[in-house]
C-alpha cells in the first residue's frame, strides 16, 4: 500500500471515529461544578516539570477564575494526543509543531494556538570521553534514537552523514553499560540519572542542528469557532500558569506533580525547572521576540518548507490552516 493511500485511510478513519466519538468535553455540561465549564487537556507524558505551567494553573486556581474546569490527563508510551484531540475525546493536548504540521497535511483538522516550550529541548546524549563532540561526527556511528522522527533525515542531510538506528526503549540501561552509546534524550530528563550514577556526559542539542521545532498547545479547528472564548481563556489561564511556574514559587505545581507521579521525585523536578530557565526553553530569546506561549509565523513556515523538501509532508498546507495566534494574549499577537 502506498505511503499517500495508508495516509487517506488513516485519515478517513480517524474522521469516521470522530462521528462516532462520545460527546465533545467543551459541549458536556454534566460534569461541570458551579456553573465551570468541563475542559480536558491531554500532556504528552507523565506528570512532569515539563508540564509545570498547566499544574501551577490548575493548582493557584487559574482555571476557575477564567470559568473552566480542567482535568489533565497523563501521557504515557503508546498514549495518542492527535487522534483524540481531533475526534473531540479531548479538548486540547500537547504535541510537537513539525507532528502536527504533517498530521494536518493529511486531513487531521488540528491547529496550534499557544507554545509550550519556544524550543525543542532534545538532544542527543554522549558520555564525556566520547570522540562525538558534534553532528558530522554521527557517521557511521549507532544512534539510540525514536526512529521515524524527523531530526534525524533533517541531520543526515544537512551534514552529509549516515548513522544506523537503534530503537529508544527509554531505558539508560544501555548507556551506562556502553560508553560508546549515543543517546537521544531530553536535556531536563535523562543527564539528571547520568549524574545520579556519577556517569559525566555531554550534549548535542537538536536545536543547534538548526531543527528546532516548538512543542505547543493544540486544539481541533471546530472547537475555535464553537467555543472562542474557552479556547481564549484556557490559553490566556495556561499561559499565566508557565510564567508563574518558570518565574515565582514552584511548589504548588510541584505538589501536584508529585502527587499524581509516584515515580516523580523533588530532585528532578528541581533539575528539569533549573533546565528550562537556564536554556530559556519556556521563556524564549526576548530580544529576538520570543516570549512564553509565543509562535511565529515565519518561523512555523520555514519549518513547514523544510518537512516538504524532506518529505515528511506528502503535500503542503497554507501556515495559517495550523496555526493562529488570535487566542494568544493580545501582548504576545
Amino acid at each position: 500500500m502506498s505511503i499517500v493511500r495508508a495516509g487517506v485511510l488513516w485519515v478517513l478513519a480517524v474522521l469516521c471515529a470522530a462521528g462516532c466519538a462520545r460527546e465533545k468535553p467543551a459541549a458536556a455540561d454534566a460534569a461541570k461544578p458551579a456553573g465551570l465549564r468541563k475542559v480536558v487537556f491531554q500532556t504528552d507524558w507523565f506528570p512532569q516539570a515539563e508540564h509545570g505551567g498547566f499544574y501551577q494553573a490548575l493548582a493557584k486556581g487559574s482555571y476557575r477564575e477564567a470559568g473552566l474546569d480542567v482535568e489533565i490527563r497523563p501521557g504515557g508510551p503508546g498514549v495518542g494526543i492527535k487522534v483524540p484531540v481531533s475526534t473531540g475525546d479531548v479538548d486540547f493536548g500537547m504535541n510537537r509543531s513539525d507532528d502536527v504540521m504533517v498530521v494536518a497535511s493529511r486531513g487531521l483538522p488540528l491547529v496550534m494556538v499557544a507554545a509550550v516550550l519556544q524550543h525543542d529541548p532534545q538532544a542527543l546524549m554522549v558520555h564525556e570521553a566520547s570522540p562525538v563532540k558534534s553532528f558530522p561526527d554521527l557517521q557511521g556511528r549507532v544512534v539510540t534514537a525514536s526512529v521515524g522522527m524527523t531530526w534525524i533525515p533533517f541531520i543526515q542531510k544537512k551534514y552529509g552523514v549516515a548513522f544506523d538506528l537503534k530503537p529508544n526503549t527509554y531505558s539508560l540501561a544501555g548507556f551506562f553499560i556502553e560508553p560508546a552509546t549515543i543517546q537521544q534524550c531530553f536535556v531536563t530528563n535523562e543527564p539528571f540519572y547520568a549524574r545520579e550514577k556519577g556517569v559525566r556526559v555531554r550534549l548535542l542539542p537538536l536545536a543547534d542542528s538548526g531543527y528546532d521545532v516548538y512543542h505547543t498547545i493544540i486544539c481541533r479547528r471546530e472547537l475555535l469557532r464553537l467555543a472562542p472564548d474557552m479556547v481564549r481563556g484556557f490559553v490566556a489561564a495556561s499561559l499565566r500558569g508557565w510564567r508563574d511556574y518558570v518565574e515565582g514559587d514552584p511548589k504548588p505545581a510541584e505538589a501536584l506533580i508529585l502527587q499524581r507521579n509516584t515515580h516523580m521525585t523533588r530532585e528532578l523536578l528541581a533539575f528539569s525547572r533549573g533546565e528550562m530557565i537556564a536554556r530559556s526553553l519556556v521563556s524564549g530569546d526576548r530580544a529576538h521576540g520570543e516570549d512564553i506561549g509565543q509562535l511565529s509565523l515565519p518561523r512555523l513556515t520555514a519549518e513547514r518548507d523544510v518537512l516538504l523538501e524532506l518529505k515528511v509532508m506528502e503535500r503542503s498546507v497554507p501556515i495559517e490552516s495550523v496555526v493562529t495566534r488570535d487566542f494568544l494574549p493580545a501582548a504576545l499577537r
